[in-house]
C-alpha cells in the first residue's frame, strides 16, 4: 500500500498535513515512516497510528481531563476527576488503584465523628 506521499508523488520531506487548527494530522519522512493523528473539537488527541503498527486512543471529559487510555502493547488506565479537575480515581491494565474518591457510605463511629456529637437512626 502506498503511503499518502507516495500517492501524491511528494518529493519535499518531511511532508504534513495539519488541520484547521493547526494540528499535526499526518506526518511523513523520505523513508515512508508515517504518523497519523485526531483531535477532538478541543484539540485533544484522541488517536495515535503509526507505520510500525503502534497505537493509542485517549478520551477526555469535559474539562479536557484524560479519562481513558489505551495502546496497542494493551495497556490502559482510566481516571475520574472531582468539579476541580482534581483526580480522585486512577487505575491501570498493571493492577495499580488509587481510589480517593469521596465516601457514600459511613460507619456509625464516622458519622459520629464528621458531626460531632451522637446519633441515632429512625426508621
Amino acid at each position: 500500500m502506498k503511503t499518502i506521499a507516495q500517492q501524491l508523488s511528494i518529493t519535499e520531506f518531511p511532508f504534513e498535513i495539519k488541520d484547521k487548527n493547526g494540528n499535526l494530522i499526518y506526518f511523513e519522512n523520505s523513508n515512508g515512516s508515517w504518523q497519523k493523528r485526531e483531535f477532538d473539537e478541543n484539540n485533544n488527541e484522541i488517536y495515535f497510528e503509526d507505520s510500525y503498527g503502534s497505537w493509542q486512543k485517549r478520551e477526555f471529559d469535559e474539562n479536557n481531563n484524560e479519562i481513558y487510555f489505551e495502546d496497542s502493547d494493551g495497556f490502559w488506565s482510566k481516571r475520574e476527576y472531582d468539579e476541580s479537575s482534581n483526580r480522585i480515581y486512577f487505575e491501570n491494565s498493571g493492577g495499580t488503584i488509587v481510589d480517593n474518591r469521596p465516601k457514600t457510605e459511613y460507619t456509625m463511629e464516622e458519622l459520629t465523628k464528621i458531626l460531632g456529637k451522637p446519633f441515632k437512626i429512625i426508621k
